[in-house]
């Protein structure tokens, strides 16, 4: 009998949501290859990885729609999806769209909730609450599905920066401050960590969002056995400078300064428009470089939402170093794509990489995942080759028949 993967989106009706849900529907049906998936590389094919057709899709949204819609939206905006892949792959969409349920408002920030336009009856009046609600959807779709593995990815809109205090150093702290009402103590993306990790599901964290980045969320996965990984998918511009700054450090030229400017037009874009939300996303674009080359060059990185240009996305770097007998020189790149085709099927690979662990009995955080996040957590190495050596050096001892 197949393994069944529950896969519950946070943000399911987003661009990346959206994506992850017609890449599944259309790769299972045969319609489309798996380029763009790590997974689908050679030395990955042996290693006993879901099928495309294995997954459950389901989430949480905010905005009231559906992934027909969502897909239609994009093929319409942005020129991606065959008109004919989202008629041939309707049933599978509307099945998932049945599935999405209405997220919790509270918490939200002011450049979220403009958003939101869907939340169940009843709003609730405390993150405990909150949480509550989470897992009794998702237990819910685990059982009606008969899922083998639910596994919740967050791919929702960027959130501000969220302080930490003693509150959130140990679990008997911090559960006394979920049940206050009014202002919660953690932020959305953490109500979806925490109803996991309660309920021993997975967890993963696409975004730069607080998530489960805390002491009394890791203690909570240590006590329930919960996989989890994060954070900030790496995809695009920050992929290339995890890619090239480890070229500078290699061959001993010096960094003068690392300049960036980055514009798109999507939904993410409006919510990045917003200062407070844009600066989790610059902290993790910009503090890999230092990671890097051991020193912090003059650096500038800025994001800006152009509207009209959908999903495409555009960045402009400019790298000043000094080589040789003080000879100063410059690379300049541009990179354009199309912001959740790049991410997507980094969500899938995340997914089937999760599963596998889990199969393997592993719990915790899975630090060999790292080469797929701008801030991996439990890893301060940002160096992609290195970080993709670990994952190597992962699957071949799962070749190797060690744990």
């Amino acid at each position: 009998m197949a393994r069944r993967v529950g896969l519950w989106l946070v943000g399911a009706f987003g661009g990346v949501g959206t994506t992850i849900t017609v890449g599944l529907a259309t790769m299972a049906r045969g319609l489309v290859d798996q380029t763009g998936l790590v997974t689908d590389l050679t030395d990955f094919r042996a290693l006993p990885l879901p099928s495309p057709g294995d997954f459950v899709v389901g989430g949480h949204e905010i905005r009231r729609t559906s992934f027909e819609e969502s897909a239609e939206e994009f093929r319409r905006e942005s020129g991606v999806f065959e008109a004919s892949w989202l008629s041939d792959c309707r049933e599978e969409l509307a099945a998932a769209t049945a599935r999405v349920r209405p997220g919790p408002t509270l918490g939200l920030d002011p450049a979220v909730r403009k958003l939101a336009n869907w939340e169940a009856e009843a709003a609730p009046d405390s993150a405990r609450h909150a949480i509550d609600r989470i897992k009794a959807d998702l237990s819910a779709f685990a059982a009606k599905e008969k899922v083998d593995h639910l596994i919740v990815l967050n791919v929702a809109s960027t959130e501000p920066p969220f302080p930490i205090s003693e509150a959130h150093e140990s679990l008997s702290a911090f559960n006394t401050a979920l049940a206050r009402k009014g202002e919660p103590i953690v932020p959305p993306s953490s109500f979806y960590a925490l109803a996991a990790f309660e309920e021993g599901h997975t967890y993963l964290n696409f975004t730069p969002s607080l998530g489960a980045s805390f002491p009394a969320a890791a203690e909570l996965a240590a006590s329930t056995g919960s996989l989890y990984g994060g954070k900030d998918g790496k995809t695009g511009e920050t992929l290339m400078k995890t890619v090239l700054a480890p070229m500078f450090a290699a061959r001993n030229l010096k960094v003068m300064s690392w300049v960036g400017h980055n514009i798109f037009g999507n939904r993410d874009g409006i919510v990045l428009d917003e200062p407070s939300n844009k600066s989790s996303k610059v902290r993790t674009k910009d503090k890999v470089i230092t990671d890097i080359l051991g020193y912090k060059p003059a650096s500038v990185v800025s994001i800006e939402y152009v509207p009209g240009m959908g999903d495409w996305k555009t960045a402009w770097d400019h790298i000043h170093f000094t080589g040789f007998l003080g000879t100063k020189m410059a690379l300049q790149f541009t990179w354009q794509g199309c912001d959740s085709l790049l991410a997507a099927p980094l969500g899938v690979d995340l997914a089937r990489l999760a599963d596998l662990e889990k199969q393997r009995g592993g719990k915790g955080l899975m630090t060999h995942l790292s080469c797929f996040f701008k801030g991996p957590e439990g890893d301060p190495e940002n160096d992609f080759f290195k970080q993709y050596a670990k994952l190597e050096h992962y699957v071949a001892t799962i070749g190797a028949g060690t744990k």
